[in-house]
């Protein structure tokens, strides 16, 4: 009786254990990535094609958003970030880098989930290296820069989806944890 309540008593401090790390790790840290709109280059598009450029993205946040009208979870994550930016166009700007086959595809997405924002050529340099720098597996992806230039969260889904009303205040928590570090 005596050994199983020290197997007792080290099953749940192991359970406790677990949880309080498990609990800590749902916990965001900002990812704290240098950005400038100057790594667009010259090629951003509006959502019909024009060249644009990047200071009217200067002092908001902005999400780059990595998708695909073939994408079923984009397909219906697509209208909910549509709806946020929307709403939030006064402090946050989106930038979509298209994993398409082709412009066309691309610019079909753009036109049917009224994405009125900005994008970047498919296989342009920048779009390449845009994935390779925030190290995008899969898709959809929203990176949100905070407006000082730093890449502060790769869970910009998580939030527009799980707490749109949140979300900016808990950009800029992030935002403020990031350049006090």
């Amino acid at each position: 009786m005596f050994t199983s309540f020290f197997k007792t008593k080290k099953y749940l401090i192991g359970l406790f254990v677990g949880l309080f790390l498990f609990s800590n790790c749902s916990q965001e840290i900002p990812i704290d990535i240098p950005f400038s709109l100057s790594e667009f280059d010259g090629e951003l598009l509006n959502h019909v094609g024009e060249k644009i450029n990047s200071s009217n993205l200067e002092g908001k946040f902005l999400g780059i958003y990595f998708s695909a009208y073939w994408c079923p979870p984009c397909q219906e994550f697509t209208p909910k970030l549509v709806e946020f930016r929307n709403k939030n166009v006064e402090d946050f700007e989106v930038v979509f880098v298209s994993s398409d086959y082709d412009q066309e595809e691309q610019f079909n997405y753009i036109k049917e989930a009224k994405m009125k924002w900005l994008t970047v050529p498919i296989d342009s340099n920048v779009s390449l290296s845009l994935s390779e720098k925030f190290q995008v597996a899969s898709i959809p992806t929203l990176v949100v820069i905070s407006p000082q230039g730093k890449a502060i969260s790769k869970k910009g889904r998580d939030h527009v989806s799980n707490s749109p009303s949140n979300a900016i205040e808990n950009w800029k928590a992030l935002a403020s944890a990031s350049a006090d570090d």
